[in-house]
Parts: structure tokens; C-alpha cells; sequence
């Protein structure tokens, strides 16, 4: 009997040390946040290797996809979770909707680590249609493997004609990577999660109207003023 006496306390105590569900609610999302803040801080660290300022200063969206894995070689794919945020008419950014992507095989090599994916939206059309569903890279907007350095404008697919530019971060290095025929898709599951709404739509997240802004949020928010600023008009 003293045994169980003993054995109940110390049951008790464990699962009143457990995280309850509402707090271990949105744990992941967070995570994510945290990780598209890392990247973003990382994208005008090495200037022979960036993302172009002035891209970054136009760009009516960024999406920042971290750590993708490849599956499986030469016939394969790839399948990762990021976050989406897009510029306001005054120059700000909006709160971070979740976002999903989908692509086929790229041409990674056997042992790649793990890949960052970072998507300049040059148009407010390229932004909406995102949005709207699912929404294929190459056909719903033109798409094309973003230029990096200082002095990348000469090779900037004629002037940055396309609608979105995407690029890849491995090993701390950025690289312009051609996401043609992958998909984004909002992640509805991860938007509630986050912002402990079912039912948000992305358009809520964007005004700020319908949610609180996470401090995590506010960070990533932060962050994309710090590098990437709106253009001066």
C-alpha cells in the first residue's frame, strides 16, 4: 500500500508537468516561423551571393520555405511547409500565412542536405493567385531561377520580366533554382493552428483584422524590413 502511495504523487506530478494541449497548440508553426525569420536574416549576409537589394525592394511577397529534404533520386521529389508574406500599399509587411509546396525532381545530388527555398513575387496578381487555392509555378505565373549578387541585373532574364523569381540556400549560400511545375498551396491546418482561429482565411491573416499578431510574427516582420525595405518612391 505504501508503494502506491508513493507511485500516485509521482504520476501526478509528471502530468502536471506535461504541456497541455493549448499550449503545445501552434508549437510547430512556431518553429516555422522561427526558421523563415533565420533565412530571411541570412539573405543580404554575403553580397557576391544575395538576393539583389532591389529585388527585395520591389517584391510585393516573399515566401521562405526552410528546410526542404529531397525524396528519393533522379525520379523523385520534393515536399516542404513555409510561410508567406506580402507587402501592404503602405511598404509594410503582413502577418505570415502558411503555406505548402510541392515539386518534382530538380537535380539534387545523392546526400544533399537539407534546402532552404526562398520565392520573390514581383506582382500583386502572382501574390492573389496564391490565395485562390493551389497554384501551379510556370502556369498560373511565369516563374524563373532568381539572380544573385551585386551586379546581377545584366543577367536578370531581360529585366526581371518574370512574375516570381525563386532561389535555393544550401550550405549558407543562395542560388537562383528553376521551380517550374511545383505547386503552393495555403495550409489551412497550420493557420488555425497558429493563430488559434479555425476557419481564418488568408485574406484575415493579411489585414490583421481577424487575428493577434504572435510575437513571432512580429519578428519575421521585423526582420523583412530590415533586409528587405520597401523602394523609395
Amino acid at each position: 500500500m505504501t508503494r502506491i502511495h508513493k507511485v500516485i504523487p509521482a504520476l501526478l506530478v509528471l502530468f502536471l508537468a506535461l504541456p497541455s494541449a493549448s499550449s503545445m497548440a501552434g508549437s510547430e508553426e512556431t518553429a516555422r516561423v522561427e526558421s523563415a525569420t533565420e533565412v530571411l536574416s541570412k539573405i543580404t549576409e554575403i553580397p557576391e551571393r544575395a538576393i539583389p537589394p532591389a529585388l527585395l525592394a520591389d517584391a510585393q511577397g516573399i515566401a521562405v520555405i526552410p528546410g526542404v529534404i529531397k525524396v528519393g533520386f533522379v525520379v523523385g521529389g520534393q515536399y516542404g511547409r513555409g510561410v508567406l508574406v506580402v507587402r501592404g500599399k503602405g511598404g509594410e509587411w503582413s502577418n505570415p500565412v502558411f503555406i505548402s509546396l510541392m515539386s518534382g525532381s530538380i537535380g539534387w545530388q545523392i546526400g544533399a542536405e537539407s534546402t532552404d527555398f526562398v520565392l520573390v513575387f514581383k506582382t500583386p496578381r502572382s501574390v492573389e493567385g496564391i490565395m485562390k487555392g493551389k497554384y501551379t509555378l510556370g502556369a498560373d505565373a511565369g516563374v524563373a531561377a532568381g539572380p544573385v549578387g551585386r551586379v546581377a541585373k545584366a543577367a536578370t532574364d531581360i529585366e526581371l520580366k518574370a512574375e516570381i523569381y525563386s532561389y535555393s540556400r544550401s550550405r549558407g549560400l543562395f542560388a537562383g533554382i528553376s521551380l517550374e511545375g511545383s505547386s503552393l498551396q495555403v495550409d489551412d491546418k497550420s493557420n488555425a493552428a497558429y493563430y488559434g482561429k479555425e476557419g481564418i482565411l488568408p485574406s484575415g491573416i493579411l489585414s490583421g483584422k481577424d487575428v493577434k499578431t504572435p510575437s513571432g510574427a512580429e519578428k519575421l516582420k521585423r526582420s523583412l524590413e530590415k533586409h528587405a525595405p520597401a523602394a523609395a518612391k
